[in-house]
């Protein structure tokens, strides 16, 4: 997306399809945790949920591109384009999401300290899969939430940098909801939100992001058994119990609402700014349209070469016109010499 603001009438219907994906994702959010509460039971729900809910944004969203803006590759135009090297980008937002996870915890071991608890049943470790899976979905989804077609369409209106910014305030408003909530998790979740939207405008595709966001999750999680917005119960195997001051480890909430990680996701912006130079260019380059008459330079240079090559052609023999000569014109009285006399030749 440009920064470039479509004229009032692109920018009221960008308005109108902006509105119907964020009332869509509230529905879909509503319908996917029902039907996940009629099927499975209370400990699967979360998981089933997240299914669901992933499955309807992305049918969902795809019908509105074919529908609203007659787009062919309507999946891949949502930011999950099957193009050459979306593996890297998915495995470079993983990595550095997991940077991020522990930059954040080693100030805990060294301040603090984490009490461990390890889990070593069997069933522990086919939670702990399931657990992934689940994270892996809810990134999923929020990255096709927040910054897919929606996304889009309000860029459309608004540019790229007014996107980013509203949709930072909406993944708040949204995570605000959630109990246990303070104004450092809020400010947690608006610079999270900012560095996800940096990462899928330098690249126009959710690998990235969506790598970052769920390794950023799940390390916590499930390797170091932090609480992530205030579930302490996500991983089954390693339970993680931090010490420390309250700005460092977010308490209950966990680092989503410490000043620790608010800092850390700062400064990330300006890596992830640098580390998606090289896709920034492939992807954001400016694309000229040609302008005038079409002209076929190798075809003109062809024909140009052709006459300058091609033996010059014989030309037509000139033909001479031999006149009959005409016979000399008498003479005028006034020219005639005048007549000789005998006086004379005496």
């Amino acid at each position: 997306m440009s920064n470039t603001v479509q004229p009032p009438r692109g920018r009221l219907r960008a308005y109108a399809r902006f509105i119907a994906a964020v009332l869509f994702f509230f529905l879909a959010r509503t319908v996917a945790q029902h039907w996940a509460q009629a099927l499975v039971n209370e400990r699967w729900s979360p998981l089933v949920s997240q299914a669901l809910l992933a499955l309807l944004l992305l049918l969902g969203y795809a019908g509105f591109g074919i529908t609203f803006d007659r787009q062919t590759h309507p999946i891949g135009t949502q930011g999950f384009p099957l193009r050459a090297g979306w593996r890297g980008e998915a495995g470079l937002g993983l990595a550095m999401g997991w940077a991020l996870a522990v930059v954040c915890v080693l100030p805990l071991t060294i301040v603090g300290g984490i009490a461990i608890v390890l889990s070593t049943h069997a069933s522990a470790w086919g939670w702990l899969v399931a657990d992934a899976v689940f994270f892996a979905l809810l990134a999923l989804v929020e990255e096709m939430a927040f910054r897919g077609y929606g996304f889009q369409r309000f860029a459309d209106a608004v540019g790229s940098v007014g996107a980013a910014i509203g949709f930072a305030a909406f993944y708040a408003i949204v995570q605000a909801l959630q109990p246990g909530t303070s104004r450092t998790s809020i400010a947690v979740s608006i610079m999270l939100s900012l560095l996800l939207s940096t990462a899928y405008l330098r690249t126009k595709a959710l690998w990235l992001s969506w790598g970052l966001n769920f390794a950023w999750k799940a390390s916590r999680a499930l390797i170091f058994g932090l609480a992530v917005s205030g579930i302490s119960s996500h991983s089954s195997v390693v339970e993680g119990d931090p010490m420390g001051p309250f700005w460092l480890t977010g308490g209950g909430f966990g680092l989503d609402g410490s000043w620790l990680a608010f800092f850390v996701l700062l400064a990330a912006l300006p890596a992830v700014y640098r580390a998606t130079r090289d896709l920034d260019y492939r992807y954001n380059a400016p694309v000229f349209v040609p302008g005038g008459i079409a002209v076929d330079l190798d075809a003109a240079a062809r024909q140009q070469h052709e006459a300058a090559t091609r033996p010059a052609e014989p030309q037509a023999p000139v033909l001479v016109q031999i006149l009959p000569a005409a016979a000399p014109a008498p003479a005028s009285r006034s020219e005639q010499p005048p007549p000789s006399s005998d006086n004379d030749s005496h």
